[in-house]
Formats: C-alpha cells, structure tokens, sequence
C-alpha cells in the first residue's frame, strides 16, 4: 500500500525528464550558476601566495581569505535553504549569485587585509542561498531516474566555474594585480547570474511552507541523528577539506626548490579540476551498476593513492598524482552528495544543508588547520594529514556498506 501510493506521488509531480528542452535549459542555467559561484569562492586560492607577499602573511593567514568565504557559507546554509521554503528557490539563488557577484567587485577595491576577509565573509554568506538551494532544486524538479546524472553534471559546472576562477585570477594578477583579477571575476560573475536567471525553469514540485521554529529545528535533528545520513556528512567534511588542504599549500610547494614555478604557472594547474567534468557523472553512472558504496570506496582510496604519488619530487609525477586525487575526490563528492538527496524522504532541504555545512566546514577548518603541518613538515606534514584522514572516511564507507544503508 505505501508503495502505491508513493508511486502515485512520484506521477502525480511534474518531473523534467532527460534529453528535453527543460532538462537542457537547467544544466545551462545551473551551469552559469556555478560558474558564478565557484569562481568567485575559489579565485583567491591560486594567489594564496601573492597575498601572502604583498600582506605580509603566513600561509595560514593568507588560506583565511578562502576559509572565511567557507566557514560562513557552511552557517548560511542553514538557513538560507530553509529559507527558501518561503521564498521559492530560483528567488533565493538569483538574488544571492548577484549580490556575491557585487561583493567580489567591491572586494577588488579594498587595500586592508582586514576588509578583504571581512568582504570575502559576507560573499561565503550571500553563496550559500545558491549551494544550499541547488541540490534540493535538482532533487526535486529532476526525475529520480535521472537524478545522479544531472547531479554529476551540475558538480563539472561547479568544476569548471572553480577552475576558471583559479586560472583566471592567476594568470590576472601575474600579468596586473590581485585587484584586477577579482574585478575582471566579479564582472564575469555577474553576466553570468543573468544568465542564470533567464534559463532557470520555475519550480513546479515546490510548495511554499511558513516557518514553524520548532519543526525547523526538529528537522536538523532528525538527519543528525540518522546514522546513515550523519556518516555521510562526515564523508563530506572530509572530502573538502582534504580537497582543499592540498590545494591551497601545492602553490606554495611549486613556487619553492627544485621547481621554482612562477605564478601563472601554478595557475595552470588548476587545470587538474576538470577532471571532475568526467569524473563526476561518471561515478553517477556506475552507482547504478555497482552501488553507491562501492563507488565511494573505490574514489576514496583513489584520492589516497593520489597524495602517495605526490611525494616524488617530479613535477610530472606530482601532476599525474593530483589527477587521481582530483578525480577520486570529484567521483567521491557525486556519490556521496546524491545518496544524501535520494536517501531522504523528509525534510530535503536540511539534509542538503547539512551536508553541505559540514561539507565547506571542513574546508575551512582543513585549510587553515594545514598550515601548522606545512609550516612544521612542509609537504610530508601535510600528505600524513590527508592520508590518515581519508582512511577515515574508508572506515566511514565500510561502515555503512555493514550496515546495509
């Protein structure tokens, strides 16, 4: 009986399906979203360095300009996705990717270090509304059948938004300044929020609801203490924050002996990110084949392999590492990401949120963390860092593959 009538649920709702004019129109419109999104949030971690040189900072002080974008993105987005409840979400996410876009223009101008982290605070705050709301919008307009499809091609936007934003501003502030590369950013950010709000299709599964503060926190409650949803949303921290950590001190490690590479250089690369544009829908394809678990797993210990590839000083051998761990990490975040979607029956919104806290919670508390283990072990420091934590998260998956999740 509750199969037929969740059955009946699932046809009575207006789904876009694969392959129509709809489903094109949102992979566009979330497409430019998390191009607007993602470069905008990452376009600070390839100048890490410069930032450092011209401020006056360590590597730590130097990761706060990302890790306060982060931090506060985590906490918005526990409220900003149930904001959306009200409001709707295309009006959450338009209006968030154009006030970040606005911060970032604002930011290019400042000439304290404090008022840039103070900036970059209030433009994690503002993309929240568009992180957060994302994924629920997907889960809820896309078909199920379709869902981990559209999913991993929603995280390559995000992959190549976060590229561009990384090479972008590198290759920008080598050639001018800093300034000038998070204008130029800021700028492209906001064509493409237009962009954005055109191709969006309004939400037709989604229902206004009025806030009762009560079930709000009744809600957070009930996916924390959901064994299977909370093992997932320490996967997510560790994923970003391994992600991150990596990232943000590689810079550092290239522009030091024996390779001494100039900026732009480094910048290039971020062209390691792109493999998330296959990596990502792939692993969305292949859950179906051999579960979720399997394919979680598999993407963690890719990641780990990755980071022992690292340790050999050859600048080749070091890029054919960071692909592994790249690709594992984006396979990894597709996998884990969409379970959480499709695992949850009620109350959507939180769960996405959580995840998505814990997710960008430990990119910030990873990415300035690491700077004690590169200050005092430089890379070796930070590669025990990460290998033990990812082993962690295997323990995690091989946990929930025991339980049968």
């Amino acid at each position: 009986m509750i199969l037929l009538n969740n059955t009946k649920k699932l046809l009575e709702k207006e789904y876009i399906k694969k392959n129509t004019k709809k489903f094109n129109q949102v992979i566009l419109a979330l497409f430019s979203g998390g191009f607007a999104t993602f470069s905008i949030l990452y376009c600070v971690q390839s100048i890490l360095p410069i930032f450092s040189k011209q401020f006056y900072l360590t590597p730590a002080e130097s990761s706060l300009s990302l890790s306060a974008a982060t931090v506060t993105m985590a906490l918005g987005m526990l409220f900003t996705g149930p904001l959306s409840d009200i409001i709707g979400r295309k009006s959450i996410m338009s209006t968030c990717l154009f006030i970040a876009a606005i911060l970032t223009i604002i930011c290019s101008m400042m000439t304290s270090w404090t008022s840039i982290v103070l900036l970059r605070s209030l433009t994690g705050l503002a993309l929240s509304g568009v992180v957060a709301v994302a994924m629920t919008y997907i889960s809820e307009e896309i078909h199920p059948n379709s869902l981990s499809f559209c999913m991993g091609l929603y995280i390559s936007g995000n992959t190549i938004g976060g590229f561009s934003g990384r090479f972008l501003s590198s290759i920008l502030a080598e050639k001018f300044s800093w300034n000038v590369s998070l204008m130029i950013i800021g700028l492209f950010a906001f064509i493409a929020s237009c962009f954005f709000l055109y191709f969006l299709p309004p939400s037709k599964n989604f229902s206004s609801i009025s806030i009762n503060f009560y079930k709000f926190l009744n809600h957070f409650y009930l996916q924390i203490k959901n064994p299977a949803l909370f093992i997932l949303f320490i996967i997510g921290f560790i994923l970003m924050g391994s992600f991150v950590t990596i990232f943000n001190y590689i810079g550092y490690r290239l522009m030091l002996a024996p390779f001494f590479l100039c900026q732009s250089s480094i910048g290039l690369i971020s062209i390691i990110y792109l493999t998330g544009v296959y990596s990502s829908p792939k692993a969305g394809i292949l859950i179906h084949k051999y579960h979720r678990n399997n394919i979680l797993i598999a993407s963690l210990l890719l990641m780990i392999i990755g980071v022992f590839i690292t340790q050999y000083n050859q600048l080749l051998i070091i890029i054919l590492g960071l692909v592994i761990f790249s690709g594992g990490f984006f396979a990894s975040h597709s996998t884990a990401s969409s379970w959480v979607g499709s695992y949850t029956h009620v109350a959507k919104i939180q769960a996405t949120s959580l995840y998505l806290f814990f997710y960008y919670l430990g990119s910030s508390v990873f990415g300035t963390f690491g700077g004690f283990f590169w200050f005092h072990m430089k890379w070796s420091g930070i590669s025990i860092f990460i290998i033990i934590t990812l082993f962690f998260g295997v323990f995690l998956s091989f946990k929930l593959k025991k339980k049968n999740f």
